[in-house]
Parts: C-alpha cells; sequence; structure tokens
C-alpha cells in the first residue's frame, strides 16, 4: 500500500484517527512539515524476530529415541515406495 503524506499539523488534530486508520487498516502515512518529510506512520510488523528462533526450537517437544527411529525407518519405506511407484502423467488423456 502506498504511503498518503498528511502534514503534521493534520495527524496531530485528528491523532487518535490516524492511529485507528493504521491499526485497522494498515494504512501508511508520511509526516510532512513545509512540504519536507519528517516521518513515517505504519504499522508495525507482526510476528516472530530470526533472533527467537533457538529459543523457539527448543521450547517445542522433542521425538524419543524410539520415535525418531520410527521416522527414519517410515522416511525410509516411504522413499523405497516412491522409487517403486509408476510415474503417470496427469495431463495426459
Amino acid at each position: 500500500m502506498m504511503a498518503q503524506t498528511l502534514s503534521v499539523t493534520e495527524m496531530a488534530r485528528h491523532f487518535a484517527e490516524y492511529i485507528n486508520r493504521v491499526a485497522y487498516r494498515g494504512e501508511r502515512f508520511v509526516l510532512v512539515r513545509g512540504n519536507k518529510p519528517m516521518a513515517e506512520l505504519r504499522p508495525l510488523p507482526t510476528g516472530k524476530r530470526l533472533e527467537e528462533l533457538p529459543a523457539l526450537l527448543a521450547s517445542l517437544p522433542h521425538l524419543s529415541s524410539a520415535e525418531a527411529t520410527q521416522l527414519a525407518d517410515d522416511l525410509t519405506a516411504a522413499r523405497a515406495e516412491l522409487a517403486r511407484a509408476e510415474v503417470h502423467d496427469p495431463w495426459q488423456s
């Protein structure tokens, strides 16, 4: 979405309205003073930061040794089955 230009004065007069437009509609505004861009008002990105990934992965449940072995066996069997499967072209009449 393109940022709309907005005077600092207009922003100050209707602050709550513009904050709501950013928060609920995802609109972006470039604040100008004397036709000179001064700041940008935009929604903050949501989600997790990449630096939080190791802690997130550590918090997940882990497979037991038996479960890991069973998963490896299942993957090996599935790969073998796929290798034996006949290739079928779905577009062929």
